[in-house]
C-alpha cells in the first residue's frame, strides 16, 4: 500500500533559501527552507495528502499504522553552521527522561535535556559538492599542532600558547578536560577564542583557520569556535554518507544531504549557539574516544541499489538509481518511506504501485518488498533488520 505525503520545510535561520526547492523542483517560499521531515515526528509529522487512504488521518502522527515509526527521514539545507551537539545512547535517554520526570519537569521547560527516552543517532547522505561538518574528536595531537600554527601567525597570542601546551597526554582525558574548560565560563576563554580569531585571519591558505573563519562570521565570540578545532572536519562528496552514533559531537557546517535519524528530539548542545548548555550532561554524554571522520560503506544487494545500514535497528537507507537497465528490487523489513528527487520513479509492491515524481513522497505500508522502475533516483528509509 502505498499512500503520497508531504510536508512544508522548517525555516531554521541557518537554512537555505534556494537549496531544498532546487532539489525538489518546488516554488521557494523566499524564507530559509532548513529541514523538510517526512516522518511521524510530532515536531512537524508529514501529511497525508490522501486521508481516505489513511483511515481520515491527517498526517502520519494520527494514523494509527504510521504513528510509531522509529525513524524520521529530512532533506537538510545548511547555507551556515548548525550548533555543536550530541545525542544520548538509549539507556542514557531513558534515565535522563525519567529523571527529568521525577524532578517535575514540565515537557516544555527550557531545563530539560531529554525530552523523550529514546536515542538520536543519524546519517547524511551528502547531494551538494561538498557537504561539510565537524564529525568526533581528532587526536588531541592534530589539535595540538593547529594551535601551535596559530599561535605563530600573531604576536603575543600568550593564552593560545598556553592553550596549545595543555593538549598532552591520555587523549580521552586532555580532551574532557578541555571540553568542560572551554564550555565552563572561565573569562580566560574569552581571551583564548579572541587570539584564535586574530590569529586565523592571518592565515589564509589553513584548513583550521578557515574554520575559525566561518564559525566566528556566525557566532563571534563563542567558545565553540575553540572547540571545533578539536574535531574532525569532513568533507563530503556526493554519495558519501557520514554516520553520526551516540555520543559523538557534531555539527553540519554547510550543504545539501538526505538525513536518516532515529525519531527523537533529545540533543545536548556544545557551542555555537545562543541556546542553553548543560555541561555537566554533555560530558557524561560524549565519547571522548579519537576518531577518524570516514564515510559509512555502502552494501550492493543489486543494481543501482546503495544500502547503507549503521549499528542501531531504528533505520537503513536505500539510495536507488533506476534506467533503461530495468527495474530493481528491495527487501522491506517494515513501513518505508520514499522520496523521488530526480526523473519519475513508479515503485509496485505485491499489493499496490505508485508513480512518484521529483520532489514526490509517500509511505510504504504492508509491502515486504519494493521494485522501482523508470528514469530517476529515489531514496528509501525503512527499518534496519
Amino acid at each position: 500500500m502505498f499512500v503520497r505525503i508531504g510536508n512544508t520545510p522548517r525555516d531554521y535561520a541557518w537554512g537555505s533559501t534556494t537549496a531544498i526547492a532546487g532539489l525538489l523542483g518546488t516554488e521557494p517560499s523566499g524564507g530559509p527552507e532548513a529541514e523538510l521531515w517526512l516522518g511521524a515526528h510530532p515536531g512537524s509529522p508529514a501529511r497525508v495528502l490522501d486521508p481516505a487512504l489513511a483511515g481520515g488521518a491527517q498526517d502520519l502522527a494520527a494514523w494509527e499504522r504510521t504513528s510509531d515509526l522509529p525513524y524520521l527521514l529530512k532533506v537538510l539545507a545548511a547555507a551556515g553552521p548548525l550548533s555543536l551537539q550530541a545525542h544520548p545512547s538509549p539507556e542514557q535517554a531513558r534515565a535522563g527522561f525519567e529523571r527529568e520526570n521525577a524532578a517535575g519537569l514540565a515537557p516544555d521547560s527550557p531545563e530539560r535535556n531529554y525530552k523523550d527516552p529514546f536515542h538520536k543517532p543519524e546519517l547524511i547522505f551528502a547531494l551538494s559538492d561538498p557537504f561539510e561538518a565537524l564529525c568526533g574528536f581528532r587526536d588531541p595531537e592534530e589539535s595540538r599542532q593547529a594551535f601551535e600554527r596559530l599561535a605563530a601567525a600573531t604576536p603575543g597570542g600568550a593564552v593560545l600558547a598556553g592553550f596549545a601546551r595543555t593538549l598532552v597526554g591520555e587523549p580521552g582525558a586532555v580532551l574532557r578536560r578541555a571540553t568542560e574548560w572551554l564550555l565552563g565560563e572561565d573569562p580566560e576563554v574569552d581571551l583564548l577564542v579572541a587570539e584564535v580569531v586574530r590569529a586565523a585571519r592571518a592565515l589564509p591558505d589553513d584548513r583550521d583557520a578557515d574554520t575559525v573563519r566561518m564559525l566566528d562570521e556566525a557566532f563571534p565570540g563563542d567558545p565553540g569556535i575553540v572547540l571545533a578545532l578539536l574535531l574532525n572536519r569532513a568533507t563530503l562528496r556526493p554519495g558519501q554518507v557520514l554516520y553520526l552514533p551516540a555520543g559523538n559531537i557534531h555539527a553540519y557546517l554547510r550543504g545539501l544531504g538526505i538525513e536518516l535519524m532515529a525519531a527523537s528530539d533529545n540533543v545536548l548542545r556544545g557551542g555555537l549557539t545562543r541556546k542553553r548548555i548543560d555541561v555537566p550532561e554533555l560530558v557524561s554524554v560524549l565519547d571522548f574516544t579519537p576518531i577518524e571522520a570516514t564515510p559509512l560503506a555502502p552494501e550492493h544487494p543489486a543494481a543501482g541499489v546503495e544500502t547503507f545500514r549503521t549499528d542501531v535497528p531504528d533505520f537503513a537507507l536505500e539510495h536507488i538509481v533506476v534506467d533503461d537497465g530495468g527495474p530493481t528490487t528491495v527487501r522491506l523489513p517494515g513501513t518505508a518511506i520514499a522520496l523521488v528527487t530526480d526523473g519519475e520513479v513508479e515503485l509496485s509492491g505485491a499489493n499496490d504501485t505508485v508513480t512518484l515524481a521529483r520532489g514526490e513522497s509517500a509511505v510504504v505500508v504492508d509491502e515486504t518488498e519494493l521494485t522501482a522502475s523508470g528514469h530517476g533516483t529515489v531514496f528509501v528509509a525503512h527499518p534496519n533488520s
